[in-house]
């Protein structure tokens, strides 16, 4: 790493650390080869194979590894405490840590293993414990229950990779308004509600990998989806991870979203993008602009051994968040 380099990421180091809201240095990550039209971004050319994408995204992109630093002590009044999980997958009882207490809790999906209703009741219970004000949960490709979508043939599926048997998927099916069980959170599903004046989008759309609910094909079915995600975002939070960020599986290869990052960086511009899905790729990256994060709780053998991201985000103008009654 040469010096310049090493400099670049202590400056983004400090920044997680600090938790800063905004930053302004230009990272020259900008992805010249997409082009705009008036109703968006246009899919990528290599948008169908993600690896081979970030070893050409990567000449003008960094992602580079933050620690994740937990803030302690009290919020400041013009602060709001953020803490994130994802990938839980019915494990919340057996997780080795506590959750730490903040103002808002955000879940980026896969919280059950097939969407069934006992898990989505024993869920929402564990929310109504969490201490804090408000909380955002999306959907993942596990709700299987969620996706009114979610039609596809049993004969298709591969129930050994996917932790489904064939009963699971047919009982799942057949639920009807399963939403109305997440009584304790706000559930977003490319919806956006404000919190403390800060904006938060959430979508469970994810490229096709291994099946499940709210599976796209990559191109123009998931472009679509990113195209509904409105400007001036806070805070993103998808299932899917962006190309590049949080992403990088088992054995080797990439399996985040190319059109997701260009969005995300050339028309969205949130301060945090917060997702989950690959478990492997735990952990706060940057760009030197945006803070992602993936809050995957479950690693790869789906044991509960990563902890909540937490950080600390400043409020529109420096309002006192004791001025929010909502």
């Amino acid at each position: 790493m040469s010096r310049s380099d090493a400099n670049w990421c202590a400056k983004f180091h400090r920044l997680f650390a600090c938790h800063v809201s905004n930053v302004s240095e230009n990272a020259n990550s900008k992805i010249e080869f997409t082009e705009a039209s008036e109703f968006g971004l246009s899919v990528h050319p290599l948008t169908e194979s993600p690896s081979k994408a970030w070893r050409k995204c990567k000449k003008k992109q960094k992602s580079v590894k933050l620690e994740n630093f937990t803030p302690g002590g009290p919020v400041e009044d013009d602060k709001v405490r953020v803490v994130c999980m994802s990938d839980t997958h019915c494990k919340t009882s057996i997780m080795p840590f506590d959750v730490p207490s903040g103002d808002i809790f955000i879940h980026a999906g896969d919280f059950t293993n097939s969407g069934s209703l006992d898990e989505v009741v024993e869920f929402n219970e564990w929310l109504g414990t969490l201490p804090h004000k408000h909380k955002i949960v999306i959907a993942g490709n596990h709700e299987l229950s969620f996706d009114p979508t979610f039609t596809r043939r049993l004969e298709s599926y591969d129930f050994a990779a996917l932790r489904f048997d064939r009963d699971q998927i047919e009982k799942v099916n057949n639920l009807k308004n399963i939403k109305q069980f997440l009584t304790n959170c706000d559930y977003l599903e490319d919806s956006m509600v404000e919190r403390f004046g800060l904006k938060i989008y959430g979508t469970p759309w994810q490229p096709e990998y291994g099946g499940g609910a709210f599976n796209l094909p990559r191109g123009r079915p998931c472009l679509d989806k990113w195209n509904l995600i409105p400007e001036g975002v806070d805070i993103l939070v998808t299932h899917s991870p962006p190309l590049g960020h949080g992403d990088h599986c088992w054995p080797g290869v990439r399996a985040g979203c190319v059109d997701l990052l260009v969005t995300v960086q050339e028309r969205v511009k949130p301060k945090y993008h917060v997702f989950g899905h690959v478990h492997e790729g735990y952990g706060v990256t940057t760009d030197g602009n945006i803070i992602y994060m993936n809050a995957s709780s479950c690693n790869l053998r789906y044991l509960p051994v990563n902890r909540p991201i937490v950080f600390d985000i400043a409020l529109p103008n420096c309002i006192a968040k004791t001025l929010f009654s909502k």
